[in-house]
């Protein structure tokens, strides 16, 4: 365990810098968002930020080759550069347990080579969530945000930033830095550790269980009368799945040029009536089917297809997002077995 002064953290950023590209959680008028270090910068002290850190690993769009064509001819071209190694500071322990969701997806093989070659450069860099939110949720699925993991784990307590490497990447990250840290035992970390489960005890959606979900459950909830009552209201909007840390669906396109042709992939949303439409028609027409899909994917369909893993980190994003205040929590709230 290490240590340094929170005032002393734009030394501690200046000297990561020099090795790394290093991201932060800055405050903007609309909220927190990452953006590449630079002198000034301050931590934002905000629970969540707007978009995740997926989007580091698996960006909004993304171009992924571009093709060359002469009369018939046509080359394929890699447009793929080396990675630099990168950190991302300050991630809370649902986002970081949302990497695994994603891992899961995108490196089970084949692997996709573009999310893989980020993960390899990528260094996380958790924090403890001092203050937990009440739209969180993420000890319904088992995460602990008093004990963040990552490749570095980090808690703020009396002033003081502690820092605990966890990985190999984490212990390389320490001995860049390692001048202006000093060692440190756990005793204010611990302190801090119950701080933080006291909030979480006293919060609304404390109670909130995944009995009634999980591997095993399509036939009890596919058919269920309550979908209809809850998609009835859904926009179709897609807010929740494009701030959600988890959700992984892309549309491939091409765009032409006048140099050749550019194919790149972008984030999408199984509830836009567009998704997944092929030449014979869109295989979910009604909203209710789409709305119910989605839900059923995070707490049913994935578990079902991951060893029991969830696709939901309790982050409170899509309760803060949804513009008709319907989520996931009152999908598990109207289905599930004990919930209040």
């Amino acid at each position: 365990m290490y240590k340094i002064k929170i005032s002393d953290l734009p030394a501690l950023f200046d000297k990561l810098s020099e090795k790394y590209d290093v991201f932060l959680p800055v405050d903007f008028d609309n909220g927190a968002k990452y953006k590449k270090y630079e002198k000034g910068d301050v931590l934002s002290e905000k629970l969540n930020t707007v978009k995740s850190p997926k989007d580091f690993f698996f960006p909004q769009t993304e171009d992924m080759m571009r093709f060359k064509t002469e009369g018939k001819k046509i080359d394929v071209i890699d447009i793929r550069e080396p990675k630099d190694d990168f950190i991302v500071f300050g991630v809370t322990e649902c986002d970081v347990k949302s990497f695994e969701v994603l891992d899961n997806v995108f490196l089970s093989e084949p692997a996709d080579t573009y999310y893989a070659e980020k993960r390899a450069h990528g260094v996380l860099i958790s924090r403890a969530c001092s203050k937990p939110s009440e739209t969180c949720f993420c000890k319904t699925y088992g995460i602990d945000p008093s004990e963040p993991s990552g490749d570095i784990s980090t808690w703020k307590a009396d002033g003081t930033l502690y820092l605990r490497p966890n990985t190999d990447k984490g212990e390389a990250v320490i001995s860049v830095i390692s001048g202006i840290l000093t060692e440190a035992d756990d005793d204010e970390v611990n302190k801090e550790k119950e701080k933080i489960n006291k909030i979480l005890d006293r919060l609304p959606l404390k109670n909130l269980t995944t009995e009634g979900f999980g591997a095993g459950k399509t036939a009890e909830l596919f058919d269920r009368p309550e979908w209809a009552g809850l998609s009835q209201s859904c926009l179709g909007c897609g807010t929740c799945t494009f701030v959600c840390p988890t959700c992984q669906c892309y549309d491939i396109r091409d765009f032409k040029t006048n140099d050749g042709v550019i194919r790149y992939r972008c984030w999408d949303s199984c509830m836009y009536s567009e998704f997944t439409k092929m030449s014979a028609g869109q295989p979910r027409l009604t909203q209710k089917e789409r709305f119910r899909q989605r839900f059923m994917h995070k707490l049913v369909y994935y578990p079902e297809n991951n060893g029991g893993l969830y696709s939901c980190v309790g982050c409170g994003r899509c309760l803060q997002s949804c513009p008709i205040s319907m989520n996931i929590v009152k999908v598990m709230k109207a289905l599930g077995g004990k919930n209040e």
